[in-house]
């Protein structure tokens, strides 16, 4: 079947990039209107979301815009916690920014949408103080593994203003210069180990791979622990092609944080590119088990692997689960025909 064969050959790599942006669209077609403004002007909203100590947090995040009239729209960061809401009516807006229930707590911020012009924001995520109680043989988590040194207190004035300045300015939409000050910042400090990890994921963004894996494999030597860094190295030797040794860092990650999906999500990638269908399956559930709606991507690739295993039905099952969970992803035509060929 051409439509199976053609789909399956790019299961390596092909949707990485591409499909986890369609977990930032806005699953409905309209925006919600502004409790004021001009109703035939647009702007736009953009945004990032960082953990308290200024670090990008790198799991999705939903997010809600509202008006007054609790009219709303949804739509999820990438995996830097950046997003981008487009074509929203000017006005006085509120959002939300919902990540790990059991960890933070639901951050509300308002903001004002201008004719023609971006609003940026920063959203800095609080964490919960009653956390619920856990046996004492339960999984870590990523908070359990965060050690001294991504907090350090050593990092000179002059590292931390650069880093600050690559904060900014990675906010701002320019990667280029987020770049040059974390390169500044790891040069005055090279023990910064946060510097480190965010300069490797900017040039991961970038598609500079061979050097994002230098930055990151430097932030995991200085930090064993750190799960981060593992997890960004994991998916830039994915994008390298580089299976065997994806799966075995992102095991690693896995291993430092149980519960997290994005890393049991790319594990399974990782997999099912060495045909380690069994593992693949299990840790694609995991993903999805774990982080939901907004790994629908997981379910995706559980069609891809019920059709290499000849299970058809299974594989139908799973597609038609990833568009219910993500009707506007940017391949799901794709899957739609797909869909009517198994059916």
């Amino acid at each position: 079947m051409n439509c199976r064969k053609s789909l399956v050959a790019g299961l390596a790599l092909v949707a990485l990039a591409q499909l986890v942006l369609a977990q930032r669209e806005d699953p409905s077609p309209n925006h919600p209107q502004p409790t004021s403004g001009e109703t035939n002007s647009t702007g736009s909203i953009r945004g990032r979301v960082f953990l308290s100590d200024g670090t990008p947090y790198n799991q999705i995040v939903k997010i809600t815009l509202t008006t007054s009239q609790l009219n709303e729209s949804i739509s999820y960061t990438d995996f830097q916690g950046q997003f981008e809401i487009k074509d929203v009516q000017t006005g006085n807006y509120q959002i939300e920014a919902e990540a790990d229930q059991q960890r933070f707590e639901v951050v509300t911020q308002k903001v004002q949408v201008f004719k023609n012009a971006p609003s940026v924001i920063t959203i800095t995520l609080k964490e919960k103080t009653d956390k619920p109680n856990t046996p004492a043989n339960a999984p870590t988590t990523t908070t359990a593994v965060v050690s001294a040194s991504e907090l350090d207190k050593n990092v000179p004035k002059a590292a931390r203003k650069e880093y600050e300045r690559a904060l900014k300015a990675a906010n701002e939409q320019k990667p280029d210069e987020a770049i040059a000050h974390l390169q500044k910042a790891v040069a005055l400090y090279p023990d910064f180990m946060i510097a480190h990890n965010n300069l490797g994921a900017q040039l991961l963004e970038a598609n500079r791979l061979d050097e994002a894996a230098v930055e990151l494999r430097t932030a995991v030597k200085l930090d064993p622990k750190a799960f981060n860094p593992r997890l960004n190295l994991g998916i830039v030797l994915l994008k390298q092609h580089e299976f065997a040794n994806a799966a075995q860092v992102l095991d690693e990650a896995i291993s430092l944080d149980s519960q997290a999906p994005a890393a049991r999500l790319y594990g399974g990638m990782a997999r099912m590119a060495l045909k380690d269908f069994d593992r693949a399956e299990k840790e694609l559930h995991r993903a999805y088990e774990s982080g939901g709606a907004q790994y629908a991507l997981a379910l995706f690739y559980l069609g891809q692997l019920y059709l290499s295993k000849g299970d058809r039905a299974l594989a139908l099952q799973n597609f038609e689960a990833y568009l219910r969970d993500a009707p506007a992803a940017p391949n799901a035509e794709q899957v739609k025909k797909l869909i009517g060929t198994l059916r």
